[in-house]
C-alpha cells in the first residue's frame, strides 16, 4: 500500500463512505455554559462566551518572560518549565539556555495570533544556536491553506550528537524565535507559550539507526457508538482519549486539544470526521486541519480537508511504533515519534466555515486506534525534565484499562487501549470551563484555536 503525503498543501480528498457516526449535543454545550455561571472566578485564563470559540488556554503554571532583542540580554529558560511570552510582527527575540554536556534539550514554541485571517505562508521559526552562533537545529511551521488564525507550535533542539559536534559542549545556548514574515503578513503581536524539556543520555549507547520494518497498513475502521468528550483549549488542558470513537462539537475558528497516552512500542492511528450541516451550502476548500504533536510538543504530522456540508474526514498517515531509535530516521514525522508519553491531537475548524454554514457548531468525531505492544523503555542515566514527560503515568494507565462504547474494529480487535468515559473530564473540561468565566468578566478576551 503506497504512502500518501498529507500536509497543508495536500489535495482535497474525494468524499467517501465512512463508518464513523457523527454526534451533536447542543444541550450539553448549554449545560456547560450554565455550569460556568455557577463557578468561582479565577484569574489568568481566557474567555468563554456564548457563540465565540474559547481562546488558547495557557498552562496555569506558565511563568511570564520577555524575550530580548539581542543575545546579550536573553532571559534564561529552565528545562522542564513552561513560559508565557510575546512575539512582535518583525524582528527576532532571544532566550538563553544553560546546558550540560550530556542531555538533549527541546524547546517548543506555540504561537497564538489574534483572531482573523492569516496568509498561508505566515508562521514562526524557532532555532537553537550555541554561544558562537552556530546552528544546533531550526524548524518552521506555517499556517498553510487553512487560513484562519490558530495556535501553531514548532520545536528546536540541542541534541548531544556526533552529527552536530559543535553542540555537544556544556555552556550557554540561545533560542531564537521570529515570524516568517511576508509582505502580506498580519500585523500585531502574537502571544507565545514556550515549553522546555530535557532528555538524559542513555546509560549504554545502543543502535544509531531507525527501525526499517513496521506495519504501515491502515487498520480496519472502528464501528459502534461514540463517547462524548469535549476537547481542551490548549496543551495543558487537553482531554485524554484512547482507543475508541470520541465525539464533540467544534465551532468555526475553534481548536480542540486531545491527548493520547502512548507507551514505548505503541502505534497511533487517528482520523477526524466533520459531520453534516443542517444549514448553508457551498464549498470551503480548506475547512479543517488535524495536527499531531509529540510529548515535547514537536510537530509530527498534519493534514487538512475541504467541506461542502456533508461528512468529510481527515486521516493522518500511519506512524511507526514509539521507539527511541526513531530519532535517527530521515523523515521528520518518523523522527518525531521518539518518546513515550502524551501525543496531542489538535483539531481546528476554519473560521471561513461560518461564512457558508453559520456560527453554530458542527459535529466532530475522532477515531483513535492504538496498536503494537507495550515495551520497556530506554535505560536513561537520569530523569527527564519535567519528570514523567516521556512515560505513561499511572493515571493514564488506569484511564486506558477498560472498554468503551462498543467501539471496535470490524475484526473485533480493540487493541487493548481504551479510555473510560470519565477520564480527563475533571481537570481537562470542568476546570477549564470554570476558569473561562473570570476572563469574560475581567478581561473580555475572545479568540480561536
Amino acid at each position: 500500500m503506497g504512502r500518501r503525503r498529507k500536509a497543508w498543501w495536500r489535495p482535497e480528498r474525494v468524499p467517501r463512505a465512512h463508518p464513523l457516526r457523527s454526534a451533536r449535543a447542543r444541550t450539553a454545550f448549554v449545560g456547560a455554559v450554565l455550569l460556568v455561571g455557577t463557578s468561582a472566578a479565577l484569574p489568568g485564563h481566557p474567555a468563554l462566551a456564548a457563540g465565540i470559540p474559547t481562546s488558547y488556554a495557557f498552562a496555569p503554571d506558565a511563568s511570564p518572560v520577555t524575550g530580548a532583542t539581542s543575545r546579550t540580554d536573553a532571559p534564561p529558560l529552565a528545562p522542564g518549565a513552561t513560559y508565557k511570552s510575546s512575539l512582535p510582527s518583525s524582528g527576532e527575540i532571544y532566550y538563553s539556555l544553560d546546558l550540560d554536556a550530556t542531555s538533549d534539550t527541546y524547546v517548543s514554541v506555540t504561537a497564538v495570533p489574534p483572531p482573523g485571517d492569516v496568509p498561508a505562508s505566515d508562521g514562526i521559526q524557532v532555532s537553537v544556536e550555541d554561544a558562537e552562533g552556530h546552528s544546533c537545529s531550526s524548524d518552521t511551521n506555517r499556517f498553510g491553506l487553512v487560513g484562519s488564525a490558530r495556535p501553531i507550535a514548532v520545536w528546536a533542539a540541542r541534541e548531544v550528537s556526533g552529527r552536530r559536534p559543535r553542540c555537544k559542549s556544556a555552556g550557554t545556548y540561545h533560542v531564537i524565535v521570529k515570524r516568517v514574515a511576508t509582505t502580506d503578513s498580519a500585523p500585531g503581536t502574537w502571544n507565545l507559550e514556550l515549553f522546555t524539556t530535557s532528555e538524559p543520555r542513555l546509560k549504554q549507547a545502543g543502535s544509531t539507526s531507525a527501525p526499517e520494518d513496521w506495519n504501515s497498513a491502515t487498520p480496519t475502521p472502528l464501528t459502534g457508538e461514540s463517547v462524548r468528550r469535549a476537547g481542551g483549549s490548549g496543551f495543558a488542558s487537553a482531554a485524554t482519549v484512547g482507543q475508541g470513537l470520541w465525539s464533540s462539537d467544534v465551532k468555526p475558528g475553534q481548536s480542540l486539544f486531545y491527548k493520547v497516552p502512548l507507551d514505548w512500542g505503541r502505534q497511533l492511528y487517528a482520523t477526524a470526521e466533520l459531520g453534516d450541516s443542517s444549514s448553508g451550502d457551498g464549498n470551503v476548500s480548506s475547512a479543517m486541519e488535524v495536527a499531531l504533536y509529540n510529548p515535547a510538543r514537536g510537530l509530527v504530522d498534519h493534514a487538512s480537508t475541504g467541506y461542502q456540508g456533508s461528512r468529510r474526514d481527515v486521516e493522518l498517515d500511519p506512524l511507526p511504533p514509539v521507539a527511541y531509535e526513531n530519532r535517527y530516521a530521515i523523515r521528520g514525522g518518523t523522527s518525531s515519534v521518539r518518546f513515550a508519553g502524551s501525543y496531542y491531537l489538535v483539531v481546528h475548524l476554519a473560521a471561513e466555515v461560518a461564512e457558508r454554514y453559520g456560527e453554530g457548531p458542527l459535529g466532530l468525531t475522532l477515531s483513535v486506534q492504538v496498536g503494537g505492544s507495550a515495551q520497556a523503555g530506554p535505560d536513561y542515566a537520569g530523569k527527564p525534565e519535567p519528570e514523567g514527560v516521556f512515560e505513561v503515568s499511572a493515571d493514564d494507565r488506569a484511564a486506558v484499562a477498560g472498554g468503551v462504547g462498543g467501539a471496535v474494529g470490524r475484526d473485533g480487535d480493540d487493541a487493548a487501549m481504551t479510555v473510560l468515559a470519565v477520564s480527563g473530564i475533571g481537570a481537562g473540561t470542568v476546570v477549564l470551563v470554570v476558569l473561562g468565566v473570570w476572563a469574560v468578566v475581567a478581561r473580555r478576551r475572545v479568540g480561536a484555536w
